[in-house]
């Protein structure tokens, strides 16, 4: 039996928008994914949510995830950094999954500016190891090559294709590759202050998410006055 290739899309989901369906979508086409899993964080260790603009909590953000990708089923959602709770590190999580996909290893799906910042991230040359990457790049960023991305500790760990869209890791034999998406000008910090304001979020979000995103409530202003009625 052949193994499967599978994608590991992480992140806050704060909420999920049309820019993250879209651009699952290009990188599951464009690697020939079997299946790319969406991994909302539990408590996402670079950022924390502020009183006037809130995270929401994990159930609810893992809820309008499975929603926005229902119709999908090249699309799957996994919740085990939400039951792992506490703090979600992308190397625990790929090691996990490693072990239900081996020996064929995951790949993580990353933007080019996270990706640039990995050295921050919790054990940063073991990553590496664990999974394949998948590095997002949508206008002006496409125009840049891999190198342009690559974080300090990497640059003399891969190899970098004559193209400069890919690289592989010496020791680890683990892939790089540049991806390029869709640009959808949305952002879920976007679209948190819009509902803060009372304006429009029809079309940023999936409809079923944006009504359960409305009904929640979670993002609104409280001391602003606010109806049923509303996009």
């Amino acid at each position: 039996m052949t193994a499967k290739r599978i994608g590991v899309f992480g992140g806050t989901f704060n909420p999920i928008h049309v820019g993250h369906l879209r651009a699952a979508e290009d990188v599951a086409e464009q690697l020939e994914l079997d299946r790319l899993l969406f991994v909302p964080s539990a408590e996402p260790p670079h950022k924390s949510g502020s009183q006037g603009d809130p995270i929401a909590p994990a159930a609810l953000r893992l809820d309008w995830v499975h929603a926005a990708i229902a119709d999908n089923p090249r699309l799957a959602v996994d919740s085990l950094e939400i039951e792992r709770g506490g703090r979600s590190f992308t190397v625990e999580t790929l090691e996990r999954l490693g072990r239900r996909t081996a020996p064929e290893r995951p790949v993580f799906v990353i933007g080019c500016d996270a990706f640039a910042l990995l050295d921050s991230w919790r054990e940063p040359d073991r990553l590496v190891t664990l999974g394949h990457f998948a590095v997002m790049a949508r206008p002006p960023a496409e125009e840049g090559q891999l190198a342009d991305w690559l974080p300090a500790f990497l640059r003399e760990e891969v190899e970098l294709a004559p193209d400069g869209r890919s690289a592989r890791h010496r020791r680890a034999g683990t892939w790089i590759r540049a991806v390029r998406v869709c640009a959808f000008d949305v952002s879920s910090s976007d679209v948190r202050s819009r509902i803060r304001e009372g304006r429009s979020v029809r079309y940023l979000l999936p409809e079923a998410v944006r009504k359960a995103v409305l009904d929640s409530g979670v993002y609104e202003d409280p001391s602003a006055e606010y109806n049923s009625s509303r996009p």
